[in-house]
């Protein structure tokens, strides 16, 4: 990527005191409020997916397990919010036209999301917690290859250490699963691993084409869209693969509040994505969820879902995560991490022309 105007201070070796009081002026550098904001909505997003997993968790429970009617509940939301407010900022016309033009990239980014999400819960029917845990990473890389292509980001060593790191916090927190005997046998192994790895990558895919869409155009038409084609997309699905087994599932006021949950959760991670993706990137936001499992630990342990205690190696994995992200941002500012090399011809000069660009970034 290219270089920060300011820079970051630069790490000098030729003494002890010299070194110490530069990594310090380093360290200090990468704590700017932009930072501040990205690292807090980084766990907040990771909060939401905790509060997903819980729910979902507990609906099973329950006896309720219709994944696509779930999602359709959020996709219903975001249309509901979104749609009437890029309406009334585009007026009915501008709208019409928008959806006519570009209505087809938003229909895929929506179908790609849909498909995550459902062969993700799926997965978790057939495999077990660890594997699901480890295959999931498989985001990252899949949104880092897909940024790649669309904006061409110079990655520097230090950002994949950064996420090397985080990945290390993650494998710590499935070896403390394995340990703490918390994994589920598998019923089907392979069925769920392919279904895992489908959905990680559909994930990744998803990410970084909305950084690439909410870095060019409002934040409300990108949401707003995703709303608009995910419900129409879900919505068909639900009818063709779950109609049979809505009767069956017990609906009652325990059930229809955990609905809420999750669609609350859910609401507020797809709202607080998309100025994340501006903040930072979404390889950032990829690498911030894998926190979440040390925050379900702490939600099931309070919410007595879990028999489990905290296992010391958590709290260890948790902090190595934190110190990942921190790392993702010791060459790249936050600012930088979504420019592109300008020696490069990014997927969006074939797309949209170079000339049409209106500096996303300042874009509500």
């Amino acid at each position: 990527m290219p270089a920060d105007p300011v820079a970051r201070p630069p790490v000098v070796y030729y003494s002890p005191s010299a070194f110490a009081s530069s990594l310090w002026r380093r360290l200090r550098s990468i704590w700017t409020p932009r930072f501040g904001l990205s690292l807090l909505a980084g766990q907040a997003v990771s909060l939401c997916i905790t509060c997903t997993d819980v729910t979902t968790t507990e609906l099973v429970r329950r006896n309720w397990f219709l994944p696509t009617t779930q999602t359709f509940l959020l996709y219903l939301s975001l249309f509901c919010i979104y749609t009437p407010y890029t309406i009334y900022q585009c007026e009915i016309g501008g709208w019409a036209k928008m959806v006519w033009k570009d209505g087809w990239k938003y229909f895929i980014l929506a179908a790609c999301d849909v498909e995550g999400n459902f062969l993700v819960v799926k997965a978790y029917q057939y495999t077990d917690l660890l594997s699901c845990m480890l295959l999931n990473s498989w985001s990252i890389p899949a949104c880092l290859f897909f940024c790649w292509i669309y904006m061409r980001p110079k990655y520097h060593w230090t950002q994949m250490l950064g996420v090397l790191v985080c990945i290390c916090g993650l494998g710590m927190l499935a070896g403390s699963d394995s340990l703490a005997d918390k994994n589920v046998a598998a019923t089907h192994r392979g069925k769920g691993d392919a279904f895992m790895v489908v959905g990680a990558t559909l994930y990744g895919f998803t990410n970084a084409t909305e950084e690439f869409l909410v870095r060019r155009s409002p934040l409300y038409e990108v949401v707003g869209q995703l709303g608009m084609w995910g419900l129409l997309i879900s919505g068909i699905q639900a009818a063709l693969l779950e109609h049979a087994d809505m009767p069956t599932n017990s609906w009652n006021g325990a059930t229809i509040g955990l609905l809420a949950a999750y669609t609350a959760a859910m609401f507020i991670l797809y709202t607080v994505a998309p100025l994340l993706y501006r903040m930072a990137s979404s390889t950032y936001y990829n690498i911030s969820l894998l926190t979440s499992d040390f925050y379900g630990l702490l939600f099931g342990v309070y919410l007595k879902i879990t028999h489990y205690s905290p296992f010391w190696l958590y709290f260890l994995a948790f902090a190595v995560a934190i110190l990942g992200l921190i790392i993702f941002f010791w060459h790249a500012t936050p600012e930088e991490q979504g420019k592109t090399d300008p020696q490069k011809p990014s997927y969006v000069s074939t797309l949209r022309g170079e000339g049409k660009l209106s500096g996303g970034q300042n874009l509500v």
